[in-house]
């Protein structure tokens, strides 16, 4: 079964993204029906878009729940068969929507189809040797990993994946141990270590223009907070995917480096770069004990 316009819903995770939205949204067709999940308890920003958007049904989570958590909520709350996230910092091309149909339409099977980003330097997805040489700059190829920030779901197929897992996933898409970061590589791996395919379609293209997707004035926040889950990430993936020693070897020499850095900076009376060292020793030695993602950037007007 290939995709349609009737068989398909976008979904988009937001937090202070009032400065993005709107040309993410209007980049969409108007025919199809978009999920926003709010991360917040903002009812006045949610209550904004479904007054301007038709085609928008608004849900607050109350919290910030991350990225994972949040595209959980909109994709179980689609009535689709197939669901295409988004962040709100992606703008779709005019023809987008269509080259995913399309490239649909040529794909026996797929759990994933992911669209390519037009920034050539910075691609958005993995693959390895064999892939690379049976890869067609024209056509569906075949990947490991793509990005999170637009991949698009074969939901059904999905959801007879995920209901084999182990009960301690839920029965969730995206593991929501994870809070940002690795959420999307964790559930390509767990997709293609069950035989499921993933694809890039090379002519859907869009442009994602990068840790815009919350607002300027809250950067200092997202970046220690990025910091802080890049490295409890990191550790949570691979001591989930390939144990505990082998997590702690790879992450135990940055550690020290970062305690060291931190030590440093507070010496010249950098702060910034202190607390941003501070924040990589803490992400690292928080999962190094097991404790959760439990690290929240202060969004507070």
């Amino acid at each position: 079964m290939s995709i349609s316009r009737q068989n398909l819903s976008i979904v988009i995770v937001t937090i202070k993204s009032e400065g993005v939205i709107d040309q993410c949204i209007e980049s969409i067709n108007q025919d199809l029906p978009i999920i926003i999940v709010e991360n917040s308890n903002n009812s006045k920003f949610t209550n904004y878009l479904e007054k301007k958007y038709k085609n928008i049904r608004c849900v607050l989570s109350k919290e910030n729940l991350g990225m994972g958590s949040g595209n959980n909520l909109g994709i179980k709350e689609a009535k689709t068969d197939y669901v295409f996230i988004i962040n709100p910092d992606v703008v779709l091309k005019n023809n987008t929507i269509d080259e995913l149909i399309v490239a649909s339409e040529n794909i026996s099977d797929f759990s994933i189809l992911s669209p390519i980003s037009s920034n050539i330097d910075y691609p958005n997805y993995d693959l390895d040797e064999k892939q690379k040489k049976m890869k067609n700059e024209n056509l569906p190829f075949n990947v490991n990993i793509v990005d999170g920030y637009a991949m698009l779901f074969n939901k059904k197929k999905i959801d007879l994946m995920i209901l084999k897992e182990s009960s301690n996933l839920k029965n969730n898409y995206f593991d929501e141990s994870f809070f940002m970061y690795l959420e999307n590589n964790d559930l390509c791996k767990r997709l293609i270590e069950k035989g499921e395919s993933i694809f890039v379609a090379p002519k859907a293209k869009i442009n994602h223009f990068g840790a815009k997707a919350v607002d300027k004035k809250y950067n200092k926040e997202i970046e220690l907070s990025r910091n802080w889950h890049w490295i409890w990430s990191k550790f949570y993936f691979k001591k989930k995917h390939f144990g505990f020693l082998k997590a702690f070897l790879e992450g135990f020499p940055n550690f020290i480096l970062s305690i060291l850095k931190y030590i440093f900076y507070l010496i010249i009376n950098n702060k910034v770069k202190k607390d941003i060292y501070f924040n990589r020793a803490s992400g690292f030695f928080n999962a190094l004990i097991g404790k959760s993602s439990w690290y929240r950037p202060n969004l507070d007007d």
